[in-house]
């Protein structure tokens, strides 16, 4: 019966014995197998960062607060008269011009110059006619926003724009520039005839018919005086550079009808001027041909 007793116990032991190798067994595989698939995951990020060349790498970290966040343009062109950053060189030189003045952008029926497109596209509506802003209550159209909003204040009575010094209001910044006048005695314009100034252009132009003798539209740049508004307005393409007749051939411009139909004869090679002694025929009059045949 002891030596049963022994023998029972010693397979006990062997059991337990083959239990606990089992279980290390196990365990030693376990660890084997975290290793190999923490050194396969190495390898996948290092494949990963080197087939993508700019692509944020994707973590845990970074897949739990959802898609990576754009990175902000770097703002690599500076401005040296005024140190302002921009992200692109266009934009740079666009903004150069504030400094420099420069009117790169140039209306090809009259040749007036602007800063930007933005001021340009506004300029053709005048030779285009557009009127894209229109009034909702009065049907009145406008080229510009600008000049909407003014008039809207017609129909609200809005005057936002009030002198600090006696309280009047007005609807639009010109009207209180010309009314602080009154308060600083500033007289901006002045007869080039007799120099003496006033505070707006309206109370020039009737002082300027005691010079001009009736004519009642003068030039503020010059002090010419015409009798009627047209050809004022046709006097100050001189001082503006407004050129609104354009050659369809060539597309040259100019600043009246009247030059422009005598440059269209380069284009159809008239002869409109015929001396009257010899018959010969000219593109213009024929006044140095004329001197010579009378020598």
């Amino acid at each position: 019966m002891a030596f049963i007793k022994e023998e029972s116990e010693d397979v006990k032991i062997e059991e337990t014995f083959t239990v606990k190798q089992e279980d290390l067994q196990e365990q030693t595989d376990l660890m084997l197998l975290k290793e190999k698939t923490h050194q396969q995951n190495e390898m996948e990020e290092i494949q990963q960062d080197m087939t993508t060349d700019e692509k944020p790498t994707l973590t845990k970290k970074t897949l739990s607060r959802g898609r990576p966040r754009k990175s902000k343009p770097r703002c690599n062109f500076s401005c040296k008269q005024c140190g302002k950053s921009f992200s692109q060189k266009p934009k740079l030189n666009v903004h150069i011009r504030d400094h420099t003045r420069e009117k790169a952008y140039t209306c090809k029926q009259c040749g007036k110059s602007f800063y930007n497109t933005r001021n340009l596209t506004v300029h053709m509506r005048i030779h285009t006619g557009e009127r894209p802003y229109t009034c909702q209550q009065c049907g009145k159209s406008f080229h510009k926003t600008g000049n909407l909003t003014v008039h809207m204040r017609i129909h609200t009575g809005e005057r936002p724009y009030t002198c600090q010094q006696c309280g009047k209001s007005f609807q639009t910044t010109g009207n209180l520039t010309v009314h602080m006048r009154i308060h600083t005695g500033e007289k901006p314009y002045s007869c080039p005839q007799c120099g003496k100034s006033y505070n707006q252009n309206s109370n020039l132009e009737v002082h300027m018919r005691t010079h001009n003798g009736g004519r009642t539209f003068v030039c503020t740049q010059c002090g010419k005086s015409f009798a009627q508004k047209q050809n004022l307005d046709l006097h100050m393409r001189i001082h503006t550079g407004e050129k609104p007749y354009t050659c369809t051939e060539c597309g040259k411009s100019f600043p009246y009808k009247s030059t422009l139909k005598h440059h269209m004869i380069v284009h159809t090679g008239e002869k409109p001027f015929a001396c009257a002694q010899c018959g010969k025929s000219f593109t213009c009059k024929p006044s140095r041909h004329t001197t010579d045949l009378q020598r």
